[in-house]
């Protein structure tokens, strides 16, 4: 049985991977960098902003502008609030669960805020929001995942459940000593990531949250709709 389900959110609840890789490349190639889409999403999907900017730094072998972030979150704005949309069945999935959740992402509370309002799912994880911003580690490292089920309820680990598409969020999981589910739903979702899930630990991968509905020990409720 489970008594917390813990969903990540870009690439989850909604459909902004891509758009965070659109953008990405957008921003590096203001300043002269190229990385495309498709590498922006093998390579930064699932990290913090500090990870990110690591990462890029030791790719390039430059220092990044101080308003790189600055610069990389308005573009993300423009794009969100014209294109973000929530993962197909979402609000459905959140309403008929019958047990406890809440959300665990590595985007900052302020990022969080602007995505959940818009795509209307703010009314549904009112409350239940933990970000990266909370901890000293992001995604890999357990710290996230941990805070959350103690804020939750002191939940045990092995009675939490996460969902997740990312590498990063798949091993976080796996140190904080919980069940993973993959959910490779997402329009960013490459060939092979599934595979590559299930290697780091994923119990079972996911395309479509209906599926989610008849996993056992997940929720009666949505199981009986599911049957009906």
């Amino acid at each position: 049985m489970i008594d917390l389900i813990i969903f990540d959110c870009d690439g989850v609840l909604v459909d902004s991977e891509i758009l965070a890789a659109q953008m990405t490349s957008a921003t590096l190639a203001a300043i002269g960098l190229e990385m495309s889409t498709a590498e922006a999403l093998t390579s930064l999907v699932g990290h913090d902003a500090m990870t990110v900017r690591r990462k890029l730094e030791d790719r390039y072998g430059v220092a990044l502008p101080t308003d790189f972030e600055a610069d990389l979150a308005a573009r993300l704005d423009d794009a969100f609030t014209t294109r973000l949309q929530p993962i197909a069945g979402v609000p459905e999935l959140l309403l008929g669960l019958d047990r406890p959740y809440c959300v665990a992402s590595n985007s900052g509370h302020e990022r969080l805020r602007r995505t959940f309002a818009t795509t209307g799912l703010a009314p549904l994880v009112e409350g239940r929001v933990f970000s990266a911003d909370d901890v000293a580690r992001g995604k890999p490292a357990p710290d996230l995942f941990l805070h959350a089920a103690r804020i939750m309820g002191d939940v045990p680990t092995d009675r939490c459940l996460v969902i997740e598409d990312s590498v990063a969020g798949v091993v976080a999981a796996r140190a904080a000593g919980m069940r993973v589910i993959g959910f490779c739903g997402g329009s960013h979702i490459q060939p092979g990531h599934d595979a590559r899930l299930l290697e780091l630990g994923a119990d079972r991968i996911l395309t479509d949250h209906s599926q989610l509905a008849v996993l056992p020990g997940v929720s009666a409720g949505l199981a009986a709709t599911a049957g009906a």
